[in-house]
């Protein structure tokens, strides 16, 4: 007999990993976790490039056996924890640079049944990455290595990443990082993350890719710079009050303990707490902090250079242009009232709706005072033949008395409208005509 071939422990673990009982996958999962973690913890240890393509061609078509959303969403996280399992940053890096490879070798074979949980695996992955960075205090090195990571597997022109991977990680980069470092990146940060952005959509000559970076970047700053500039406000009003409430608490500890009357500081407080619970409500989640001129500058120098195309410079400027305005303190449409801001919305949502009309509802409520006039001259035309019929000359009768009731009622009477004229040279029915011979 042949003896049997021992076979890797990541080619085993990726065939439990794809196979079809979901208690197997699980176990594998788990099997995965504690392989990584004893692997990596050894000074002589680590994983090949090679291997770690094995491992998450399993977890791939791990995820792509799950069916149930929730089950799908818990088994995303999983997967994308393992991140936290690898115990150097360069081995994280490793990982992650497969991942990205394995999205892009088998983006074109998903269907479209499946998007939905290989995207939120993507932002699941991205989200623990960006925590991995935070763990190790932001620093420039390991920020500079993810990014170029993130550029060379996804932005980059020459990488295989398709465009459904392209588009999906520029929309969810600003929202992902917010939910991790809103509360501790600052603005020269902020502008780091950025920057690969900004050198990328001058450079690239994909249309598609332009206007993602233009609409989920730039325009994103821009918009929510309003909700940027009230937590900057809160955060300075917050430390304000911290100190006047130590005063405050100071100065109630000496005084005797009173109920509250209504309308009294301590009712306030808690009117006040629930004012601020609605407007969390309403608030518009995590949001940055950006230097809106350093933005503008650095956007202007990466547009100016003579490479750069003339599409990507004439939209760039558009978005240098509002970025200089918020620099100014100029918000768009800020001087106008609201008033006067409603009317112009509606005024635009009238047109809107004018465009996506049909032709034929088009002609139909355009034509309306036309089809009015027409009946009104049609009307008038009535009126005056009644009155030229009622005024004109009598003919004399043709018929005698003797012919009795049925002459009368032989009368020759006035055409009604819309009765057919009576032409020459057309034959006349049988009946008819014995009538007429009769009469004569």
């Amino acid at each position: 007999m042949v003896p049997r071939v021992q076979l890797p422990p990541e080619i085993q673990l990726a065939q439990r990993l794809a196979g079809n009982e979901q208690v197997t996958r699980d176990r594998a999962v788990r099997k995965l976790r504690r392989y990584i973690v004893a692997r990596t913890g050894r000074a002589a240890g680590g994983f090949t490039h090679d291997e770690l393509l094995k491992v998450w061609k399993g977890l791939f078509y791990c995820m792509w056996m799950q069916d149930k959303p929730l089950l799908q969403e818990e088994l995303g996280r999983t997967i994308s924890q393992l991140t936290h399992a690898f115990q150097t940053a360069e081995a994280q890096h490793l990982f992650l640079q497969t991942f990205w490879q394995t999205m892009n070798r088998e983006w074109t074979g998903i269907d479209r049944l499946r998007l939905d949980k290989f995207y939120m695996l993507m932002r699941m992955v991205l989200n623990e990455s960006l925590k991995a960075l935070k763990t190790r205090g932001w620093e420039e090195r390991h920020m500079e290595q993810l990014l170029g990571l993130l550029t060379t597997e996804i932005l980059h022109p020459d990488s295989q990443a398709p465009n459904g991977v392209k588009s999906h990680f520029i929309e969810i980069f600003l929202e992902e990082l917010a939910k991790v470092g809103a509360d501790e990146l600052t603005a020269d940060q902020n502008l780091k993350f950025i920057e690969p952005f900004c050198r990328i959509a001058a450079q690239t000559k994909d249309s598609l890719v332009l206007h993602n970076i233009t609409r989920s970047i730039f325009e994103t700053i821009v918009e929510q710079a309003p909700f940027a500039i009230e937590d900057l406000m809160n955060e300075v009003g917050v430390e304000d009050m911290s100190e006047g409430n130590e005063q405050e608490l100071g100065e109630l500890a000496e005084k005797p303990c009173e109920k509250p009357m209504r309308g009294s500081s301590r009712g306030a407080a808690v009117d006040l707490g629930e004012e601020q619970a609605r407007d969390d409500e309403d608030s518009a989640g995590p949001v940055l902090q950006f230097d809106y001129e350093a933005v503008a500058t650095k956007l202007f120098e990466v547009a100016g250079r003579q490479d750069t195309p003339s599409l990507n410079r004439k939209r760039l400027y558009k978005v240098i242009r509002k970025l200089q305005d918020l620099a100014e303190g100029l918000f768009p449409e800020d001087d106008i009232p609201e008033k006067a801001a409603r009317k112009l919305q509606e005024g635009r949502r009238g047109r809107k709706t004018a465009k996506r009309l049909p032709k034929c509802r088009l002609q139909n409520t355009t034509g309306r005072d036309e089809q009015e006039d027409l009946h009104a001259d049609l009307s008038a035309g009535s009126r005056r033949t009644r009155q030229d019929v009622a005024t004109g000359p009598t003919a004399p009768q043709e018929q005698t008395c003797a012919q009795g009731r049925r002459g009368a009622r032989r009368r020759r009477r006035r055409p009604r409208a819309g009765a057919r004229a009576k032409v020459t040279g057309c034959q006349e029915p049988e009946i008819k005509q014995k009538r007429t011979q009769a009469n004569k």
